[in-house]
């Protein structure tokens, strides 16, 4: 899959030894532990330092009432089920994961350990848990509306650009989330009178070929699911002057042209709220999984600029945050 470098990996966790796992510190038995599974093609570091940051507000100081085992697949899908099933035979107290792949290798690892969605994309339609109020099971947690979002951004891209008629829908082949994610973009190609082409992309070598392909069939904009690399989506779009949207406001800020996003902010925290609840004797059973409810319409005028657009003023005036 799509994988961060190892080396950038290593500097981002293994130069502070208070983010990565106090797995030596046996002796306090009573310290639960938390694993944290993320599939590393997409820097976690916004999540990882949020997620802690809810927990300190929360009360739980690392090393001193909690304990973390961090496990990144560095992009590699294949490795989730491994690095789940190496989080239970640690028996850690609950697994926090990001993404909807992440949450399936938990969920088919353990019935048993808590399992807390940072941010998972229809948790009902992949079988995660029975409903929204009623999750059932040991999985619940924070339900992205990223397909409903995506599929927004279709008539985003019509209100950015009138003439736009031909939209690129990049899929996550190995993301079972890739199915809703082109139904809402679908959904809104029809209601737009816009004509979606879906491209699944299974390899980094498909990704980048994909783009290539733009040159001789150009689309009037691209839409780039979440779960692939959005950083090099960004710079291959502004390569090859392809108007480019995500729902994750890092989109943008890695150079894409627009994002339309949920706070993630408030998602990783509230993470670190389900996790307090269940170390305090919750279910997981019990908890109904929340959805976001603040949203961030996000556009880079520098990357605007580079692709000779100009944003319609009533637009630019719809925006919640502007990176100049």
């Amino acid at each position: 899959m799509f994988g961060i470098k190892r080396r950038e990996f290593i500097m981002l966790f293994g130069g502070a030894a208070a983010v990565w796992p106090l797995a030596t510190h046996a002796q306090q038995p009573k310290m639960p532990t938390i694993g944290a599974l993320v599939i590393g093609n997409i820097s976690p570091e916004q999540f990882w330092r949020e997620f802690r940051q809810g927990l300190r507000d929360l009360g739980y100081v690392e090393g001193q009432n909690i304990r973390f085992e961090f496990r990144s697949a560095e992009g590699h899908l294949d490795r989730l089920p491994e690095l789940a099933a190496e989080l239970v035979r640690l028996k850690v107290d609950i697994i926090v994961t990001w993404f909807t792949p992440t949450a399936l290798a938990a969920k088919q690892a353990t019935h048993e350990i808590p399992i807390v969605m940072a941010e998972t994309g229809d948790p009902v339609g992949t079988g995660l848990v029975a409903s929204l109020p009623r999750p059932g099971g040991n999985v619940t947690g924070m339900a992205a509306v990223t397909a409903e979002l995506a599929g927004k951004t279709v008539q985003l891209i019509r209100d950015m650009l009138p003439a736009a008629r031909r939209v690129t829908a990049l899929a996550n082949a190995t993301d079972p989330f890739s199915k809703p994610f082109l139904e809402q973009i679908k959904l809104g190609g029809e209601a737009t009178g816009t004509t979606i082409n879906p491209v699944r992309i299974s390899s980094p070598e498909e990704f980048e070929s994909a783009f290539a392909s733009m040159e001789k069939d150009r689309p009037d904009a691209v839409i780039v699911q979440p779960s692939l690399p959005s950083k090099r989506a960004a710079e291959l779009a502004l390569k090859h002057r392809v108007p480019a949207v995500s729902v994750p406001r890092w989109f943008a800020e890695d150079g894409g042209l627009m994002a339309y996003s949920p706070r993630y902010v408030d998602l990783f925290r509230k993470a670190a709220v389900y996790v307090d609840k269940i170390l305090k004797g919750a279910q997981p059973a019990d908890l109904p999984v929340e959805q976001p409810t603040h949203f961030d319409l996000v556009f880079n005028m520098k990357t605007a600029k580079a692709l000779g657009l100009e944003i319609p003023p009533t637009l630019l005036a719809r925006a919640d945050v502007v990176i100049e």
